[in-house]
């Protein structure tokens, strides 16, 4: 009896564990591929020695021991909101954790958006990153190969963003399985070179990576740059456990990617020490010969996975900042009746599909690449370790002196593998700065932008208790009926309303000033989903309230409001009308923003999705009324 009751729970969390193996550490999962031959790239000029092999897998092991292991699954993943996790999950905490109107909000908004910038930087990298590294091993079966390296890995790319419309809920099924082959397959790889040659489980030791710094000085800082590879898709743990949950995560971590990575980077040193030639690609130059062609089939299904889970957390990430304000409306296409977190947002991929075609045309290899990559990762990890510095001393109310110990030697860390991969800029760097710089400007010039009308809106109108008052002492002509008027204030008159009594010259019977806000959780719980005022004669105020993991469907919302009898909202499809401004946004010189961020502001109002489509109004029983807004 014991045991059947607990085998649901225990199926449940072994199947949420292959999950997590299939989409959370594809990333880092793929990481051997290139690490260890870029930091032997001649980008650095170490010599394949025995110290320095023995240095590099040192600080190798480490990284993904203090970074990934200790900060992100240990501590970061405590930072939950509602169990979501993330960089715009972690900025919303904090904020929580805040004193009312204290100085540092602003501040860690603005950390907020440049840390999703770098992450939007990093969704374009590591496709073109991993599927070129990947689809190199075709040079080692036949060098002859070489000019088809490059449009293979196209082909791939373009197959890759050319399914996301269809979804993933049927191949996703696969990711685990495939996952857990490829590093059951990398450790045995990586077992079979360390019995050939054990003494390179030495490097374990921390002591070989500080003789490495003291013997080689600047070049070991340098080659951080490479040896930060090795984390990449570390921060992918915590924005993933909403999807999966802290436990499966940090089970599938520790038990079984973690042993598997660091089995294969050994083995691939032990090789190197053995063969000081296989540097030239130590993780291919593991697999025996007879192997190779099957080894590259999977490490490209492998980047392909990798790939598809950064992609579909730009979508996802794509919402929230939508329904946080920091991103226009766009359509967003739900490709799974079963699965709601399972979306496809056509205007970001076609943005990812045109830049990281761009970017494997324009870098053409993976060892060019690799020196463009990093900086929005280290950026990332940079940014969180800030925020938990502050979370820790606010919210977790931690003492002092273990923030102090622990902040100041993760900040140290954080800020030399950033600053060993920015050092880069002139070289590749600065395409992941620039794209990164891209994002936050737009983030920011949206978010200035809607504030701008905002308040231009508010200060062109009236106080919504101000007009019920002077409706009943000069009444209008009321018709039959509910009106519904959308306005981002229900505090002020919204201009449709105005404009339909200057025009029509009539009032329904009951008005509804709707407003729709997005919750600093991911999703809203019952007893906070609306609020709803009586004004008085005819008139109420609700506050529709969604997470921002939500789609913010007003219909659907106001059905459940109707079957859980809330007073006021007894609505008839058929006899409410839904009214909504549609604003003509003009742009002046000598008010606003610089001129060029509104053009930048109108070009996205433009091209947004209106806000009724966006909320689920009905076409048919919509009215708009346009308004002229000065910015």
């Amino acid at each position: 009896m014991s045991a059947s009751s607990h085998s649901p729970s225990q199926a449940s969390r072994a199947a949420l564990v292959l999950g997590a193996i299939g989409v959370v550490f594809g990333d880092i999962g793929t990481s051997p591929l290139y690490t260890l031959k870029e930091a032997f790239g001649g980008h650095y000029g170490l010599t394949p020695s025995h110290d320095n092999v023995l240095g590099i897998l040192s600080l190798v092991f480490w990284a993904m021991v203090l970074v990934v292991t200790l900060k992100y699954v240990t501590v970061i993943m405590r930072a939950d909101n509602r169990g979501e996790g993330g960089i715009l999950s972690l900025m919303t905490v904090v904020h929580r954790a805040l004193p009312i109107a204290s100085p540092l909000s602003y501040s860690i908004g603005i950390l907020g958006i440049l840390g999703t910038a770098f992450f939007f930087g990093d969704a374009v990298i590591t496709p073109a990153m991993s599927v070129l590294s990947a689809v190199e091993g075709m040079e080692l079966v036949a060098p002859a190969l070489h000019p088809y390296v490059l449009p293979v890995a196209l082909a791939v790319l373009v197959a890759l963003f050319a399914s996301q419309r269809f979804g993933t809920e049927k191949v996703g099924k696969v990711f685990g399985p495939v996952m857990s082959v490829w590093f059951v397959c990398i450790a045995l790889l990586g077992v079979a070179q360390i019995v050939k040659n054990p003494s390179v489980l030495l490097a374990l030791n921390p002591a070989y990576g500080v003789s490495f710094f003291l013997d080689n000085g600047s070049a070991a800082w340098l080659v951080l740059g490479a040896v930060v590879l090795c984390v990449t898709g570390g921060e992918a743990l915590y924005a993933d456990m909403g999807h999966f949950g802290r436990f499966p995560i940090r089970k599938a971590w520790l038990y079984f990617v973690l042993p598997a990575l660091v089995l294969n980077y050994f083995g691939q040193g032990a090789l190197v020490l053995a063969d000081p030639a296989a540097v030239r690609n130590p993780f291919y130059n593991l697999v025996p010969s007879a192997l190779l062609i099957p080894m590259i089939v999977l490490a490209t299904m492998a980047t392909v996975i990798a790939s598809q889970a950064v992609i579909s957390g730009a979508f996802s990430l794509s919402r929230e900042a939508v329904q946080l304000g920091y991103l226009p409306r766009m359509k967003i296409v739900h490709t799974s009746a079963h699965t709601k977190g399972q979306i496809y947002v056509p205007w970001v991929n076609n943005i990812l599909f045109i830049t990281v075609i761009g970017l494997v045309i324009g870098f053409g290899s993976s060892s060019a690449m690799a020196v463009a990559y990093g900086v929005s990762v280290t950026g990332s990890m940079l940014i969180d370790t800030v925020l938990l510095i502050i979370l820790a001393s606010q919210g977790w109310r931690v003492r002092p002196a273990v923030i102090w110990a622990f902040g100041v030697a993760y900040l140290i860390i954080d800020s030399a593998l950033f600053s060993a991969n920015a050092i880069k800029f002139l070289h590749g760097a600065w395409v992941p700065v620039l794209l990164g710089l891209v994002v936050f400007t737009i983030m920011r010039t949206w978010r200035h932008g809607r504030d701008l009308v905002r308040e231009q809106v508010n200060r062109e109108s009236l106080r919504i208790e101000h007009f019920v008052k002077s409706v009943q002492v000069d009444p209008p002509t009321r018709v039959q009926g509910t009106a519904i008027f959308m306005t981002p204030s229900n505090d002020y008159l919204p201009p449709s309303m105005l404009h339909n009594l200057k025009h029509n010259k009539v009032l329904h019977e009951r008005n509804i000033l709707l407003s729709v806000e997005t919750s600093g959780v991911p999703r809203a719980d019952q007893d906070e989903r609306y609020a709803l005022s009586d004004l008085g004669i005819g008139f109420l105020r609700l506050t529709l309230r969604f997470g921002y993991m939500e789609d913010p469907d007003v219909p659907k919302a106001l059905r459940l409001l109707k079957q859980a009898k809330v007073p006021g909202l007894d609505l008839d499809p058929m006899d409410t009308t839904y009214f909504a401004s549609r604003e003509a946004l003009i742009a002046k010189a000598d008010q606003g923003m610089a001129m060029w961020r509104d053009k930048l502001f109108l070009f996205m109002s433009r091209n947004a999705t209106p806000a009724t489509e966006f909320f689920g109004i009905p076409g048919e029983r919509l009215v708009e009324l346009g308004t002229k807004v000065v910015i």
